[in-house]
């Protein structure tokens, strides 16, 4: 027999799977209807995203419960009342031993299936075993989250006088309370019997004194609706408080109180203490597995074994609660009726494989996109793939979505200033004289050089001949000379790496050449104390000027240049020197690339005869292999020459 309260409280139950869509149109059927149903519940006919949810289910079908009292682990008796003819007390006892499978009781006896005409129960111990307030508790667990509908309870022994019900959404770490039952709610857990849920506390646990009779003496039933009197819940949908106080990964019955029997004042005997235990048929929990609107089903991963959602809408997780890689264009959201809300592939014109979303983005796209695309391939970038990187541009001919949309600059490495070229266009930004897309030919009025820092220069900037019987009576020690070529004008170079040019320069007759090599090679004090500079360089590159041969030389000490008795260290730079290539032929001087050499000399005109960055270096100057012993030969005529042992002139 079943309380008319337990009744209203199924009706209830089977009122919220109503509400919640127990049977939806979108669910495949038998018979004719099913034609009219796409095969995929999570999709429209015409293949839209629509809502879908796993099938109506017992979940704790099958499942183990994990009770903290069971009878049978020593055999024990335990009685039952049963009301006599005459109006009295029956009392009947039996044994339970959990090594004998007809007497035994164990808590999988909870979720086995219920069979109303052979009735299978769980007992705890009797109260011989366990103090007569002393809470036992059952724990389900479910595995996978759940969105509950009902938790059903069917008793074998009377009702407790106190019990609690409780629930985990984080497999088991917290409990929150989910409904508590007894005859004295305030005494027992300090709560009101008559409170109610208003959508300001629609996740309080209520108390109710309707289910704590001790009357029918077994077959009781308990039925708690997750829903019922919740105001939210026929907007269900729109509610995640409501979603959440509905999602549970385990279930725990607390057992706070027995329900003293009638005939107790017949004295506390053996048998009478044999009477005071719990003892439970059924144990249901009606609901779905949570996907949140985006699975018709659940199934086990083969990876790990565990129950997870089969998501639909590239949605990915156990519970389909966020999108799949790459479908971070929009925030994930929960189905519903209206909208299905599925997960939106970011726009990378088929150059990334991963994106992430940018809530902020998002914002100002005015809620359309917020994807920003991750590891641009084929030459590409941006936030969309959706232009091409540094160092390429746009092919025209091919879409953005081609693999080969981008194509490489090709900037000339001397032509040019750098690889970066118009993205629009692919023009390269030449240096001055040169002139082409790849900036590989120089302009009108140019003519190119081996120089690779200027390497187109104006046809009136070119070096012309001179005289050189006047070049060679200009007096090395002219004041003139030093007048006309100012410090910053010696400082200035020409930068840049050169090409080797040939070495086809040969003397018109050997007696040309004299000994020049002998005096090349000498330095003694009198000689430095009448230079004008004195320099450690690397020579870099070397190019053919009419009847000029123009050295790059990186300049890495100077020695008292300008007729200051000092030495000091340079920075790196560059200058250049300038060599008639009559000397050159003769190896006076003897310059190489890639060598360090020391060079002490007088400035000279340069070859036009105006005031041009560089150095003049022909026979008259000393051109040494640089040895780590001129470091100290060079500073001891420093020295000699701060204490006014100098002769000049």
């Amino acid at each position: 027999m079943i309380s008319s309260p337990t009744t209203l409280g199924l009706l209830a139950a089977l009122l919220c799977l109503s509400t919640l869509g127990v049977t939806s149109r979108r669910y495949p059927r038998t018979g004719l209807m099913s034609r009219d149903v796409s095969p995929n519940p999570c999709y429209t006919m015409d293949g839209q995203p629509a809502e879908c949810r796993p099938d109506f289910e017992n979940a704790a079908l099958g499942r183990a419960v994990e009770a903290s009292s069971t009878c049978g682990a020593e055999p024990e008796n335990y009685c039952k009342s049963t009301p006599g003819t005459e109006g009295d007390t029956k009392r009947t006892c039996f044994l339970c031993d959990a090594g004998n499978s007809k007497y035994r009781f164990p808590a999988e006896h909870l979720t086995d299936v219920h069979n109303p005409s052979n009735v299978t129960c769980w007992m705890s111990k009797t109260y011989n075993s366990a103090q007569y307030l002393s809470n036992v508790t059952l724990r389900l667990k479910l595995n996978k989250k759940y969105e509950l509908t009902y938790v059903s309870l069917e008793f074998c022994s009377a009702r407790p006088d106190s019990m609690a019900i409780y629930k985990s959404d984080d497999y088991g770490r917290t409990w929150k309370a989910f409904q508590y039952y007894s005859n004295d709610c305030r005494a027992m857990y300090n709560k009101s019997a008559r409170s109610i849920v208003t959508k300001a506390n629609e996740q309080e646990a209520l108390c109710t004194e309707a289910f704590s009779q001790i009357d029918p003496l077994s077959g009781a039933r308990v039925a708690f609706s997750t829903l019922e009197g919740r105001p939210s819940s026929a907007n269900f949908d729109k509610s995640p408080a409501l979603q959440d106080w509905m999602t549970a990964t385990d279930i725990k019955l607390v057992f706070n109180k027995l329900n003293p029997l009638q005939d107790e004042s017949q004295g506390p005997d053996d048998a009478s203490q044999n009477r005071y235990f719990y003892s439970l048929s059924d144990f249901a929990v009606g609901g779905r597995c949570k996907c949140n609107g985006h699975a018709s089903r659940c199934v086990r991963r083969k990876k790990d074994g565990k129950q997870a959602c089969d998501c639909q809408h590239n949605t990915a997780g156990r519970d389909c609660e966020t999108c799949k890689d790459f479908f971070q264009d929009r925030p994930w959201r929960r189905a519903t009726k209206d909208e299905a809300h599925g997960c939106v592939a970011c726009n990378c014109n088929a150059h990334a494989r991963r994106c992430r979303f940018n809530g902020e983005l998002y914002q100002l796209s005015g809620f359309r996109s917020g994807g920003v695309c991750l590891a641009c391939r084929h030459n590409t970038d941006g936030r969309h793939c959706h232009y091409c990187k540094v160092g390429y541009y746009r092919d025209k001919k091919r879409r953005m979505t081609d693999r080969r949309a981008c194509k490489a600059c090709g900037c000339h490495s001397i032509g040019s200033l750098g690889k970066m070229c118009n993205q629009t266009n692919g023009q390269c930004i030449c240096k001055e004289g040169v002139v082409g897309l790849t900036c590989n030919r120089c302009k009108q009025g140019y003519i190119q050089s081996k120089s690779p820092v200027a390497p187109c220069i104006k046809k009136n900037d070119y070096p012309s001949t001179n005289d050189r019987s006047r070049y060679r009576g200009m007096s090395r020690g002219s004041s003139d000379s030093r007048r006309q070529t100012s410090p910053d004008d010696r400082s200035a170079g020409t930068y840049g790496n050169a090409v080797e040019a040939d070495n086809s320069e040969t003397p018109e007759s050997s007696d040309s050449c004299g000994n020049c090599r002998k005096r090349l090679r000498r330095l003694n004090l009198r000689r430095f104390c009448r230079r004008d500079f004195a320099l450690q360089v690397k020579v870099l590159s070397r190019s053919t000027e009419s009847e000029w041969v123009r050295f790059a030389v990186q300049v890495e000490q100077t020695f008292g240049e300008g007729r200051q008795a000092s030495y000091r260290s340079a920075g790196p730079s560059t200058t250049t020197l300038w060599v008639p290539r009559e000397d050159l032929a003769c190896k006076c001087p003897k310059l190489r690339l890639n060598k360090r050499f020391l060079l002490v000399g007088a400035y000279r005109p340069s070859p036009d005869g105006s005031r041009q960055p560089g150095y003049v270096v022909d026979r008259r100057a000393a051109v040494l292999r640089w040895r780590d012993k001129w470091q100290k030969k060079v500073k001891r005529y420093l020295k000699q020459e701060a204490r006014g042992r100098c002769r000049r002139g």
